[in-house]
């Protein structure tokens, strides 16, 4: 048997009328950028995230950096976020003018870890930035007091996370503003690049409307020197279309991780995620810990299973961050991690058959 690690195909051909009926709707109107389709999105996605408004802009990265600027970060600006993550996160606090703070993660749920982020507050501190990662928010109550006593903002990387709940609230709604990716992997991914901003601010959704769109309130009227990160009209369709699915495919995503936990559970050699208490994620990817992790991938993937590693790299020792002159040892847990994660396949269509083939070749290899 042969399991890839995503499959997209299925879920495009469900869909693939649908979106289709709509694309043929906006080339016979040759209306492509800014208009209807991403305005009802906006509103779509905005009510979906238990917030007041969504602004869809152009990528996750986009979303990221243009809500910081948004936010009013200027040149030397700490802003704390964890090392284990993607590196959009960390580009764009550099690209809107901040510095990088980071602070280790938790040892089960591979999120920044909330006990080490008031020892790296200081006078310059302008905000936090926690990652949901991997599907599972951030333990936001802690951050948020703390973001309380000391005046800061928090802005919610929700990149992995569409519809996770923490204590009943959803992604992007428990900060300042949270930033969205759909790009095509992701839970809620377009058929191309997109992303967006979520916030109750009006004031914020405004300014964040005008980054994307070169500064403008209306058409040649600028009053910010902006970016261009419009998201286009078939994007926005197609995630209308997807949204209505999102409930049900991440309940699906939630059903393949049981049976995963139904068979790793008890497994010696076989580390699984935690999840924290009154927390629902969305399992953008199950993401577990085994020894000599290089060794195992590669057995799977000749047995045809597909892996990946999320992320094999810590940002602190990354290339581009050398000049902040961490050495290996300033972030135990996220190093040690970094030698241990392994993403097996995740996808809402995979079936049980599939996921006990998975799980069969694991347990060989651990216990061999």
């Amino acid at each position: 048997m042969k399991v890839p690690f995503l499959d997209l195909r299925a879920q495009h051909q469900s869909i693939q009328s649908e979106i289709f009926s709509l694309w043929e709707k906006i080339y016979q109107e040759t209306a492509f950028v800014s208009g209807a389709f991403v305005r009802q999105f906006e509103r779509e996605f905005a009510k979906a995230c238990q917030v007041e408004h969504a602004v869809a802009v152009g990528n996750g990265t986009e979303a990221l950096r243009l809500a910081l600027v948004a936010l009013g970060v200027k040149p030397g600006d700490e802003i704390i976020v964890p090392p284990n993550t993607f590196i959009a996160t960390t580009e764009a606090i550099e690209q809107a003018g901040g510095k990088i703070v980071f602070v280790d993660i938790h040892p089960g749920t591979y999120n920044i870890d909330v006990n080490r982020i008031e020892e790296a507050v200081t006078p310059k501190t302008a905000g936090i930035l926690p990652v949901h990662l991997y599907g599972q928010t951030a333990d936001m109550d802690p951050i948020l007091e703390i973001a309380e006593q000391h005046g800061l903002w928090v802005l919610e990387d929700a990149s992995q996370a569409h519809l996770a709940e923490y204590k009943g609230r959803k992604a992007g709604s428990m900060g300042t503003a949270a930033a969205f990716s759909f790009y095509p992997g992701k839970n809620l991914g377009a058929c191309g690049e997109a992303g967006a901003v979520t916030t109750n601010s009006p004031k914020l959704a405004q300014r964040v409307a005008m980054l994307r769109n070169h500064g403008q309130r209306e058409k040649y009227i600028h009053e910010l020197s902006g970016y261009n990160s419009r998201c286009d009209e078939l994007q926005a369709a197609a995630l209308s279309v997807k949204l209505k699915h999102l409930p049900k495919w991440n309940e699906m995503r939630r059903r393949c991780v049981q049976r995963y936990r139904q068979r790793l559970q008890n497994i010696n050699g076989v580390k699984l995620p935690h999840v924290l208490d009154g927390a629902l994620p969305v399992w953008h990817l199950f993401v577990i810990q085994v020894a000599n992790r290089d060794a195992v991938a590669q057995s799977l993937q000749e047995r045809g299973v597909g892996v990946g590693f999320h992320y094999p790299v810590a940002l602190h020792l990354q290339g581009a961050y050398r000049w902040m002159g961490h050495d290996k040892g300033a972030f135990p847990v996220t190093e040690e991690y970094t030698q241990k994660l392994l993403s097996l396949p995740m996808f809402p269509e995979m079936d049980e058959e599939q996921i006990d083939y998975v799980c069969d070749a694991l347990i060989e290899l651990v216990r061999s």
